[in-house]
Order: structure tokens, then sequence, then C-alpha cells
């Protein structure tokens, strides 16, 4: 019995000193294993006397008993030291800021916000889009559009040009959207009433012009369009767009050779501090031109100016945004920098309306 004591003695020792489940998985194979200490003394159970048997198994059988449920104690201190281990080596810090997702941390690019707003506001006026192709030929680009020979804008230091043809003509990059007018007239009867907007290219480049930009225009044509009704679109645009109950404009004689007569609009505005403030002040702000469309422009496009007439106006869309939302270089429009486009770009699911407000 003193050989079973301290063998129990011994293996309750081994266990109280297990480490890890993998020394202790040790200990509980050489003890109670099929070759283990105590399952040896189990098995001279049979060649002892009944008395004997009675006596020795009873005691075998506690030192198991005993073994048994120090393994398993001590088996639930090591899981639980384990697991605080692992919680402790992946602690996660609740006080971190969470991550955005993607349709908060998205920004939809100023122009494409502007462009929406435009097409908003015009498609209530009941307008409808026509677009054109960016590449275009001389004679949509100016000849149609009453240009003539020698005017500075055909020449190579103001227009991208293509290489020459073999007969001689050239395709360039069209240095407004007056090509998408031409089109339109061209291939729909009046009445007529579209906006432009589009990709533009000419050859400029400074803190308020770029190489490559956009405008939109408008065009409407009918038996009976007059003055009256282009001031009054354009102070409805105006309104909507930079979203003020009241604005003043003025329109200046200018000349444009597809208008006659053609005008320079100027909205009233207050400058203070950096910022402009449209519908009050005493400053004036040109933002577009526009006039009637001139007669010799509906002759070249299959339109008598002696039962038709219309009305044109075209606006440069970087310049309008950057007026809107303080914008003070257009040359950031392209320099695609995430800074610049997080602070100044617009939400994904922000869309413009009437009703809710255009850059709510």
């Amino acid at each position: 019995m003193s050989d079973l004591a301290s063998l129990e003695q011994i293996i309750l020792a081994q266990i109280a000193a297990a480490s890890d489940e993998a020394a202790l998985e040790t200990v509980r194979v050489s003890a109670l294993g099929k070759k283990g200490s105590i399952s040896a003394l189990l098995s001279t159970l049979g060649k002892m006397s009944p008395d004997e048997r009675r006596t020795q198994g009873a005691a075998i059988n506690l030192a198991k008993d005993k073994v048994t449920e120090a393994l398993a104690g001590r088996r639930e201190v090591l899981k639980s030291a384990a697991l605080d281990a692992r919680l402790a080596g992946e602690t996660i810090d609740v006080t971190l800021p969470v991550r955005e997702a993607p349709a908060e941390t998205g920004r939809v690019h100023p122009l494409s916000q502007v462009m929406d707003e435009l097409t908003t506001i015009f498609a209530d006026m009941g307008f409808s889009i026509a677009e054109g192709p960016d590449i275009e030929s001389d004679d949509y680009n100016f000849t149609k559009l009453n240009f003539p020979v020698g005017h500075p804008a055909r020449e190579m230091h103001d227009t991208f040009f293509f290489n020459p043809k073999e007969d001689g003509s050239r395709l360039l990059l069209r240095t407004h959207t007056s090509p998408v007018q031409v089109r339109t007239m061209l291939s729909q009867k009046p009445p007529i009433r579209v906006i432009c907007p589009g990709r533009t290219y000419r050859i400029d480049s400074d803190a308020t012009h770029t190489p490559q930009f956009h405008q939109v225009e408008g065009l409407v044509i009918d038996k009976g369009s007059h003055l009256g009704h282009l001031k009054w679109i354009l102070h409805e645009f105006c309104k909507a767009f930079f979203e003020v109950d009241h604005i003043n404009m003025r329109f200046r004689p200018s000349f444009f050779p597809f208008t006659e007569p053609s005008l320079e609009v100027d909205i009233q505005c207050r400058r203070d501090k950096g910022e402009i403030r449209f519908g009050e002040g005493e400053d004036w702000l040109e933002v577009l031109g526009c006039g009637m469309v001139h007669p010799k422009v509906l002759k070249n496009c299959g339109l008598d100016p002696d039962v038709y007439q219309g009305f044109a106006w075209g606006m440069g869309i970087e310049r309008i945004a950057a007026l809107k939302y303080g914008m003070p270089d257009l040359r950031a429009f392209f320099e695609a920098d995430e800074r610049w486009l997080s602070h100044y770009g617009f939400r994904p699911l922000d869309l413009p309306t009437l009703a809710a407000g255009l850059s709510a």
C-alpha cells in the first residue's frame, strides 16, 4: 500500500506540474493508459485471493479516481489559461474609430455632380439632352457656325488639329459643344429645345483655363422664340443653380460669330473674405454668353430664317462649379488628388433634386 500511495503522490505531482494540455495528456497516458502504472496494478488483481482483491482493488480504484479527478481539474485550469493567453494576444482596441463603408468614403466628382444639377434644372424646364463626338470636322466646328476664314479660333495656337487628310481637310478636337447644336438642327425639325453638355478642348492652361474642359450649351429653335424667353430661362436657371430666391442679372452687348445679337451675362454678387455670394451685394460677375442664333447658321443647317428663329447660350461647367463651391483653381479638377476630391466631392447617394435641394 505504501508503494501505491507513493505512486499516487508522484502522479498527482506530475499532473500539477503539467504546463500545457499536451504535457497533461502524457501524464494521463503514463498513468491510465493500457500500459500505464495504475492500469498495470489493476491487471494484477486477477492473480490475488478474494480477500486481497477486495482490499487492493478498492485502494487501486480509489487512487485511479483521484488521478482522474486531478486530471480533469488540471485540464480545466490549462484550458482557461490558454484562452486567457489567446484573448490577450488577439485583443481588439475598441476605442479605434469604425471604418466607414465604401458608400460613405467614396465621393462623386464635382463635375459629375454639377452635370447632374444642370440636367435636373433644364429637364424641369422641358429640355432634352443632345450629345455628339469629341472629334469633329472643321465644317461642323467652324464653317456652319459662321466662323470666317482667318478667324483666330481656326489657328493652330488655339485648336487641336489632326494631321491633314489627302484631300486637305482636317479633323479636330471640338473647341465648344456648338457642333452638337449643328447636328441637332440638321437631324431634327423644330421646335427644338436641347442642352448639349460635354468635353471641349482648347490650347490654354492656367488657373482659370485648362486644355480640356466641359461646357453646357442650350439651344431653342421655334417660330416665335425671342430674347425675352432666353432671359427668363437664364434667370430661372441661375436662381435654381446657385440656390437663391432672387438674383439680378445684367445683359451686355458682345460678339460671337454664331449669334446676332450676342450678349454676355453678369450676375449680381458680393465678394467678402474670399467668398462670393450671389443674389446680394453691388458687384457683378460674368458667367456665360448667349444670343439669338445667327440667320446664316440657320441657313447652313437647313432652316429658313424667315420662318424660324432661336437662341442659344453656353457656359463652362468647371467655371460655374468653382463659383458655386468655392474652388480657386480649375486645374485641380483634373489632378486626381484624393484629398481634394474628399474635400469637394459629394456622397454617392446625395442625388440632386429641385425638391430636396441640388447640393443637399
